[in-house]
């Protein structure tokens, strides 16, 4: 039987002893997790210790199923020593848990504390309180009114099977005019020409849709764009990949080409985003994108052109909702080339601005390939440099160094060989930086990786999640190491991705060395890279 350290124990003692009497108990979280955390799963578990006495909850952990008994004693130590405000250090006169296994373990475990154990069938605090977490996630709102889901799902399918964005770039907005159901005009940006993120988002504010347009082209920081997100006024249709195991999808996600499914919602500077429409949202963004398809039907090839001239088409679009007195709604549908030229020349004043023309792409690296941020020592560097298999690119670095900060990508031994020739043919690798990005629909932020070659193209290696301590950790590492050799590193890349020396490759497998310096992203003037919605720095 495990037992706690004796210094332990005597720290534990000196701590004031009251007549109070907790619960303790461990509880598979099930459907609760999915409103907790995205990175919290249905399989994990709560550990919970109340204070009977105050009915206050001292000590809480979320922990894997398949932790140990050890877990449940960590998560009760906190509650003696630092439990959560505003309760105070203390040692409670009797405990009482649940579960005869872990009766038997504390007892084992807290001998010497003065601690009675007891075991009981149920333990009302506990309960009580897993059932307001119940209630509470039972309360959230559906994503789609249930009169509505199906229809507008249905709709989303053909949008998504109509791709209005190999026509419509998100400069090319469109007016709807809807009859009875909306007093004020919706304007319509569709995303996807220009970004690998596609939807429609339809703005009840022109203001807004020129106010973020104007600092996504010009933010220059992660909080300007954040700020400017939520003062968006509008609802919006997007489009989620998915892995394609999930058995619970719709029948029409398993037919596309890809697997996608589509989510609505809406943002409001009062309310930021909400990922859920009411039934008279639900209502008219059902006609809205109604009246979108049909008119992307009609004019497919005027759409197709590069100055698209104004037009204007009126529909009848049948309602959903069985309680509405009219059968159907008028909406009119228009193209605005004269706001379409006046968000062209605010993209070319931000260009001017900054006077630089820069191209991202995000295909250099083969897919499959290992990324991993380290170092190589500069014996080897210059060993490497005699290798005849070994493609060096090298810079005049004088300076002593112990070592160089090196990418590597590691992958099989053709796509490194066109990997080489690709990087060599467009001028060499010129510098290596690493810039801001932004996902506004989750929040996430980046250090989006990217290589610059010769014909001042920037290539993305890599996405490293900020919230994630592991990268944020590399990336300092990183940094440092390039402050040590004045900004010099080097690419370095390797085969053997499926041998014995997968993540771990030997000087035998570096088939290229490229040195170059190190940057910062703003260098190049970039600002903050949004990653959605779709509008597109060059």
């Amino acid at each position: 039987m495990k037992a706690l350290p004796k210094t332990t124990k005597h720290r534990l003692q000196k701590i004031p002893q009251d007549s109070s009497i907790w619960e303790g108990d461990r509880r598979t979280l099930g459907q609760m997790a999915s409103h907790l955390d995205s990175d919290v799963s249905a399989d994990t578990e709560c550990i919970i210790w109340v204070d009977g006495s105050e009915g206050s909850v001292r000590a809480m952990d979320i922990v894997p199923a398949d932790s140990g008994l050890e877990v449940v004693v960590r998560t009760l130590l906190r509650a003696i020593e630092s439990p959560h405000p505003p309760c105070t250090p203390a040692r409670p006169q009797k405990i009482v848990v649940r579960d005869r296994e872990i009766q038997f373990f504390l007892r084992g475990a807290l001998q010497g504390l003065d601690i009675n154990i007891e075991y009981a069938r149920d333990l009302p605090l506990i309960d009580q309180l897993f059932q307001s977490f119940q209630q509470m996630g039972s309360d959230i709102p559906p994503a789609l009114p249930p009169e509505y889901d199906a229809k507008l799902q249905e709709i989303a399918y053909e949008i998504w099977q109509q791709e209005p964005w190999d026509s419509l770039a998100d400069s090319d907005i469109l007016s709807l005019k809807i009859d009875g159901l909306i007093n004020e005009p919706i304007y319509v940006c569709v995303m996807g020409m220009m970004s690998a993120e596609y939807g429609v988002l339809l703005y009840r504010s022109l203001d807004s849709l020129k106010e973020f347009r104007k600092v996504a082209l010009n933010g220059k920081s992660i909080e300007d764009l954040e700020k400017a997100f939520l003062a968006q006024d509008c609802w919006f249709l997007n489009y989620e990949e998915i892995d394609g195991e999930d058995d619970d999808l719709e029948d029409w996600d398993l037919e596309a080409e890809v697997d996608i499914v589509p989510f609505f919602g809406s943002l409001h500077p009062l309310e930021g985003m909400r990922p859920f429409l009411d039934a008279e949202e639900a209502q008219i963004v059902h006609v809205a994108l109604e009246g979108i398809l049909q008119f992307c039907d009609q004019y497919e090839d005027e759409l197709e052109r590069d100055d698209i001239p104004k037009i204007t088409q009126s529909y009848e679009i049948p309602l959903l909702s069985p309680t509405q007195k009219t059968q159907s709604v008028s909406i009119e549908v228009s193209t605005l080339p004269e706001l379409t030229a006046e968000l062209l020349s605010l993209d070319s004043n931000s260009d001017s601005d900054d006077g630089i023309d820069l191209m991202i792409e995000e295909d250099l690296v083969p897919e499959g390939s290992l990324v991993t941020l380290g170092s190589i020592s500069w014996d080897l560097a210059q060993s490497l440099k005699t290798q005849p298999r070994t493609y060096y690119q090298a810079l005049d670095i004088n300076q002593k160094i112990k070592s160089l900060p090196a990418i590597l990508i590691q992958t099989s031994r053709p796509k490194a060989q066109t990997l080489i020739n690709t990087i060599k043919e467009s001028g060499g690798l010129k510098t290596v930086c690493f810039n801001p990005g932004n996902d506004p629909f989750s929040g996430d932020t980046y250090d989006l990786g990217m290589l610059q070659t010769g014909d001042n193209k920037l290539h993305i290696f890599a996405e490293y999640p900020r919230n994630v301590s592991r990268h944020a950790q590399a990336l300092e590492r990183w940094y440092q190491s390039c402050e040590k050799t004045q900004g010099y590193c080097s690419l370095i890349i390797t085969m053997g991705i499926t041998g014995a020396s997968r993540g771990n490759p030997q000087p035998k497998d570096m088939l290229a060395v490229f040195e170059a310096r190190t940057i910062a992203g703003s260098e190049l003037g970039m600002g903050v890279l949004q990653l959605m919605p779709s509008f597109d720095f060059e």
